[in-house]
């Protein structure tokens, strides 16, 4: 079979069995964009903005563990990719990106619309390539899948020049079935060696914390998570991006931990003798200062990165491989052993734990007059069930709604941690619609963040996209505001926003049902009605108390326990 470079790419995309393409369409790619004219089964999507293709396609691989893919031209096409491209990156997210480039005989010529796209996205990407031979692009995709998916995963980057996509010049084409890359190859067993110290220190633990992030989820690990802290019996706590890993309403759970998580978590992390790391990177917003973070503990870190591996914080015994692989050598020398964790210390343990969860760190007021927006999050947990997939913006709706709605199963939690982008929310979410076009998908927003890719509702009005956006509009950039007010005396520079649109016009305007919610009284009916309608996309505006702040909250340069509570719940 020959096939032109255009036809090649199509090919190979439904021979890899890609479902979807996100994309939108430029002088670079128009040999591509005709090659998939000609194969209505490769299902392209057209965004309005080539950030919302990455961001889709990112949503897409958060919630199925899939590559997501995506294409754009050259030029604006790919820089205006590269926000997304970031966002993957710095969370870790499987995705192929092919971008369009100038012809290879006027590469650095400054042609139009030419960008490095290569130097631009070095930073930002797991890996990359330009292809300057047609006879090379089935192989150089079949890398870029495989680098993507494998060991921690990332985007990577395919920059196609329009030449090699010409249609007149065809070669041979046979997809690659497996691909040899001599300087790649991630380790997914751990040392065995290592897996023993780490039991002995496991086992000898007397105030055990096991501290879970987003590598749990990546690796599909969340089962093999729950059956090794059950073996244990010791605490768990998460990262933002960890959430759903281990069950919120399991007893052992104490919450999200870092500088928005619950007292609980935090004051657990300070006091554990024994930390067990398991794929997560010890950021800066789950350390805070790293001379206060777990002053008497004793880590373990298993992470398939080994780069990961004491770059924040020097660990004692590190253990490179997949989390799964891991865990459940960890739990067979563990169930092996005469050793036993010791029951008298764990129960002691527990004990303190629990005095720290009476503390309640999450109240809120519940009688006021003006719309929390706890509330809100309350009860659309209430109505929609666990089955709801939810992506988020940035911002302080993003942290209510990693606090408020208690998730329990894996990729249901779809937002931006390492990059905070905003306007990441509606275009995830479309792309985690076209991946479960059955299932109920909520974006939890704010009016900051939604009008950063807004022109995306008419993406879903073109495709039908049944979404719910929650949007918690206190008319401010809310956790701006929150700084300015605990950190600059209450100098809200710039935070207040002053033009906003009457968004219930503007998305009937796009096609949608929008709805205006003022009173507390109406929250649950508003979103009882909007998810009873099934198959249109519902803006639900709740405009919400402006003063409300994000609690708790470890502020920069404090350790865990130097948490701030809410005013009416600082601790005597």
């Amino acid at each position: 079979m020959e096939l032109s470079g255009g036809e090649i790419i199509v090919q190979f995309l439904r021979d890899e069995g890609v479902e979807y393409v996100f994309g939108y369409p430029g002088g670079a790619v128009l040999h591509i964009y005709d090659a998939i004219y000609k194969v209505p089964e490769l299902n392209h999507i057209l965004v309005r903005h080539e950030q919302a293709a990455i961001h889709a396609a990112d949503g897409y691989a958060r919630s199925t563990g899939r590559p997501g893919v995506a294409l754009v031209t050259s030029g604006p096409g790919a820089t205006n990719a590269v926000t997304g491209i970031a966002t993957a990156f710095m969370d870790s997210i499987p995705m192929v990106v092919i971008t369009g480039q100038v012809p290879t005989s006027v590469i650095g010529s400054d042609a139009f619309q030419e960008v490095d796209s290569v130097g631009i996205t070095r930073p930002c990407v797991k890996h990359n390539f330009l292809v300057k031979d047609v006879r090379d692009l089935a192989e150089t995709l079949k890398k870029a899948f495989y680098i993507a998916t494998t060991g921690r995963p990332g985007p990577v980057v395919v920059d196609v020049p329009k030449d090699v996509t010409d249609p007149n010049v065809k070669v041979p084409y046979k997809h690659p079935k497996r691909v040899s890359m001599r300087s790649y190859n991630p380790v997914v067993k751990g040392h065995t060696g290592q897996i023993r110290k780490a039991v002995d220190l496991i086992l000898s633990a007397r105030r055990p914390m096991i501290y879970t992030g987003g590598g749990v989820v990546l690796a599909d690990a969340a089962k093999a998570l729950i059956d090794f802290a059950h073996l244990l019996g010791y605490p768990v706590t998460s990262t933002l991006m960890g959430l759903g890993a281990f069950p919120s309403n399991d007893r052992q759970f104490l919450g999200m931990l870092g500088m928005h998580g619950t007292y609980e978590a935090n004051m657990a992390m300070h006091g554990c003798d024994t930390l067990i790391a398991i794929g997560a990177r010890f950021d800066d917003r789950v350390t805070g200062d790293l001379q206060k973070f777990c002053p008497d503990a004793r880590i373990v870190h298993i992470d398939i990165d080994p780069s990961s591996i004491s770059k924040n914080v020097r660990v004692d015994v590190p253990i490179v491989g997949s989390v799964e692989n891991v865990l459940k050598d960890l739990g067979k020398l563990i169930r092996d052993s005469e050793r036993k964790p010791s029951q008298n210390a764990l129960t002691s343990w527990w004990k303190q734990i629990d005095a720290w969860r009476s503390k309640q760190c999450m109240a809120y007021d519940r009688d006021s007059a003006l719309i929390k927006p706890q509330r809100v999050l309350e009860t659309l947990r209430e109505v929609a069930g666990e089955a709801l997939f939810v992506t988020s913006d940035v911002g302080q709706h993003q942290m209510w709604a990693a606090q408020y709605l208690a998730f329990n199963k894996p990729r249901r939690w779809i937002n931006s941690g390492g990059l905070g982008t905003m306007g990441f929310g509606l275009p995830a979410a479309m792309g985690v619609q076209f991946a479960h076009p059955d299932a109920q998908v909520a974006c939890v927003t704010g009016e900051g963040s939604i009008q950063m890719n807004i022109q995306e509702l008419s993406t879903c009005r073109q495709y039908g996209l049944p979404i719910k956006i929650i949007n918690l509009n206190n008319r401010y950039l809310g956790m701006v505001r929150q700084w300015q007010e605990f950190f600059y005396e209450g100098r809200y520079s710039m935070s207040y926003m002053e033009a906003l649109p009457d968004f219930v016009a503007l998305v009937e305007a796009y096609g949608h049902v929008g709805m205006r919610i003022e009173q507390p009284g109406d929250i649950e009916g508003a979103l009882r009605e909007a998810f009873k309608l099934k198959d249109r996309l519902v803006f639900l505006d709740f405009i919400t108390d402006q003063t409300e702040n994000v609690y708790p909250m470890i502020a920069a340069g404090k350790g865990h326990n130097e948490m701030q509570l809410a005013p009416e719940r600082e601790l005597a």
